[in-house]
């Protein structure tokens, strides 16, 4: 196997530049790959490192700077992500105050195809009153949205491509989530794609540096917008049971797996599901469909890594960010107290690791999408969902 350092703080080592091909490793039979490594300069994107895999099908770019999400992707030029109304990023995280607003300042740097929330937790924010002491006055504390872990920069940044067919390119970084008498998180992360294929994989690995126990809470918020979604696009995913998460996502229960138009104005709706899965680790799927069910975009993940899933609806003006979520998790995205109390957070003792896989597979044939559609009637044809009308415990906090 071939390994480039990339960045590397332990040895002092960061690239401003790379590139590579399959030919410069005598892999000229195939498909074309690539990969490369820029720093992009101006605005609030000036020093971010952007890496490019492309695998001569999909085209990824990656943020190490961002946490290791995934910016942008293609598939044979068509766009995979969505427009977000943050329209100069990928912004540096020294642009982004997570506290700002009352804790919704991670929203001024949300423009990816994948990013992740966590680590020490991922959902709305909350605060955690701080009592007095001899030497400050009480105090609030505000934990903001979705945490903290897509606003830290990777300190280690490797590629890796195998010699041997059907010759893996694999991204790897190193996010450490760290802080003095606080978790002491460090996510591993092995981005993986093939030449020609229609599939990345995203394996992560989260240990805990810490002599003490710890927990956490992950979910990857993928997020797409046309041509997967439009007016006529459909979710399908084999539901156990789903519940809205609060009376706006109530009101639209009856077309939730459908999606309508770009519509100024509109206020989010989301759905917290548990799906149903196959063999002993829950292995699942979902599936977002354009409107004519000619391309589509399917999750897979095993519910015994990630067993919360969330469907996001955001479907308002085009330049206000007309897109939707899936998001597998350890956890539904409320705040942490609450999933806390539910028992979902993750336990991981001193130097233990917890890992989880998720993987985007491009459909582009009617063929394709009617088969994948057809895998996830045979796991629901099992039993019928169970739907609720409105917000319910464990899920959600009730209507009050």
């Amino acid at each position: 196997m071939a390994s480039f350092t990339l960045t590397d703080l332990a040895s002092d080592t960061w690239l401003d530049a790379f590139d590579l091909a399959g030919a410069d490793l005598g892999q000229g039979a195939g498909p074309a790959w690539s990969v490369s490594k820029r720093t992009l300069r101006g605005g609030r994107r000036d020093g971010v490192d952007l890496v490019r895999v492309d695998n001569g099908r999909v085209a990824l770019a990656i943020l190490p700077t961002r946490g290791m999400g995934i910016w942008k992707a293609d598939d044979r030029g068509v766009g995979l992500g969505w427009k977000s109304p943050v329209v100069d990023g990928p912004v540096h995280p020294g642009f982004v105050n997570l506290a700002d607003r009352g804790g919704l300042g991670w929203l001024d740097g949300f423009d990816e195809l994948m990013v992740r929330c966590g680590l020490a937790h991922n959902g709305a924010p909350y605060a955690v009153e701080v009592p007095a002491s001899a030497d400050s006055p009480p105090r609030q504390v505000v934990h903001g949205l979705h945490g903290r872990i897509a606003n830290i920069p990777a300190h280690h940044v490797s590629i890796h491509v195998e010699d041997a067919p059907p010759r893996a390119i694999t991204v790897e970084g190193r996010v450490a989530e760290s802080t003095l008498f606080l978790a002491q998180l460090e996510l591993t992360t092995r981005i993986t794609t093939v030449p020609g294929a229609n599939r990345v994989v995203v394996r992560d690995a989260v240990t805990n540096l810490s002599d003490r126990p710890g927990t956490l809470q992950l979910l990857y918020h993928w997020n797409f917008g046309p041509p997967y979604l439009g007016e006529g696009s459909t979710f399908a995913a084999p539901i156990d049971t789903l519940v809205p998460r609060d009376p706006r996502a109530a009101e639209g229960l009856d077309r939730w797996p459908d999606f309508g138009p770009p519509e100024p104005g509109f206020a989010e709706q989301a759905y917290l599901c548990h799906l149903r899965g196959e063999g002993p680790e829950g292995r699942t799927l979902a599936m977002l469909q354009s409107p004519r069910k000619d391309r589509a975009i399917v999750l897979r993940f095993r519910r015994s890594e990630l067993p919360c899933f969330t469907l996001w609806k955001n479907t308002g003006g085009l330049r206000d960010g007309y897109v939707a979520g899936l998001e597998p998790a350890t956890n539904f995205p409320n705040p942490r107290p609450f999933e806390e109390r539910r028992g979902r957070v993750v336990p991981v003792p001193p130097g233990a690791t917890f890992t989880a896989e998720t993987i985007l597979e491009v459909l582009d044939t009617p063929e394709e999408v009617a088969a994948v559609a057809r895998e996830i009637q045979a796991i629901q044809a099992r039993e019928p969902p169970t739907i609720h009308p409105s917000p319910v415990e464990p899920f959600a906090p009730r209507e009050t």
